[in-house]
């Protein structure tokens, strides 16, 4: 534990996997007390002190502060079912809250609470009207936050970076990818979002975090392809779906993307 005069600020990091991992590195390099919350023993950088315990059972949250000055819930379900997703996500969350006197709180959900398909642009003030399961818990634990004087939902797009090559895979297969609108954002820039959120004396109750490029996916997967020396497909026959995803009120509050475009963020194929 820290020492009595210790006055770094505590975090709680609820699932330290790959996004959670990456933000208790950059948050104990700038000065807080990071606790990174996992429900597997995992050994962690230095400055981080690891906790293990069960955001679905409550198991191990004995050794969970009773106070904190701020809590980032990034943790991700094991299986894409909605009871699962409603476990960690709603009840995990509502959990934590109920366990401990907690300043700021940033939930990681997702544009997924969208429902938009027909190519338009969503933003924070967007009707937020998912269908789908996912959309429609992730609603349910940003609803949690409500009686939290100070928290926000950062919804974010498409999370990638090394060890996730779904869109590398994409374009080594000899299809054209859809006219469709895709959105991502570079996991060392969900971490460092995140970071940035923690600072300020105020925030936004809800944060959508995109990278500032929208894209077609034909036009992704043709620009992998000619990284990967493969020949253009083009797109293939259909309408334009899917929605663009709009960063402006978190680049207007002063966060700067590593990555703007998936351009920089893919720029050396996966060995």
């Amino acid at each position: 534990m820290p020492a009595l005069h210790d006055t770094r600020r505590s975090l709680l990091i609820a699932g330290a996997g790959d996004t959670g991992s990456r933000l208790a590195a950059l948050a104990a390099a700038n000065g807080f007390d990071a606790l990174a919350l996992r429900r597997r023993d995992v050994a962690m950088g230095p400055g981080i002190r690891a906790l293990r315990a069960d955001l679905r059972s409550g198991e191990g949250f004995a050794a969970i502060p009773k106070r904190l000055d701020a809590l980032v819930f990034c943790a991700a379900p094991d299986e894409r079912t909605e009871a699962a997703y409603r476990a960690l996500y709603r009840d995990g969350l509502r959990r934590l809250l109920d366990r401990s006197e907690i300043g700021r709180v940033l939930f990681v959900s997702s544009t997924a609470v969208y429902a938009e398909d027909a190519g338009a642009t969503v933003d924070e003030d967007t009707p937020a009207d998912a269908t789908a399961f996912n959309g429609r818990v992730l609603l349910e634990a940003e609803r949690e936050l409500d009686a939290h004087p100070d928290a926000a939902a950062f919804r974010a797009s498409g999370i990638y970076g090394p060890g996730r090559e779904r869109m590398w895979n994409r374009a080594r297969r000899d299809e054209p990818g859809e006219p469709r609108w895709t959105n991502r954002i570079h996991v060392e820039d969900v971490a460092g979002a995140l970071l940035h959120l923690l600072q300020p004396p105020r925030i936004a109750r809800v944060y959508c975090g995109n990278d500032d490029a929208p894209t077609l996916e034909h036009e992704v997967v043709d620009g992998l392809r000619a990284r990967l020396g493969l020949p253009a497909l083009g797109a293939a026959d259909g309408p334009t779906t899917g929605k663009r995803v709009s960063n402006a009120r978190l680049r207007g509050s002063g966060w700067q993307p590593r990555y703007p475009t998936w351009r920089e963020g893919y720029a050396t194929p996966p060995a």
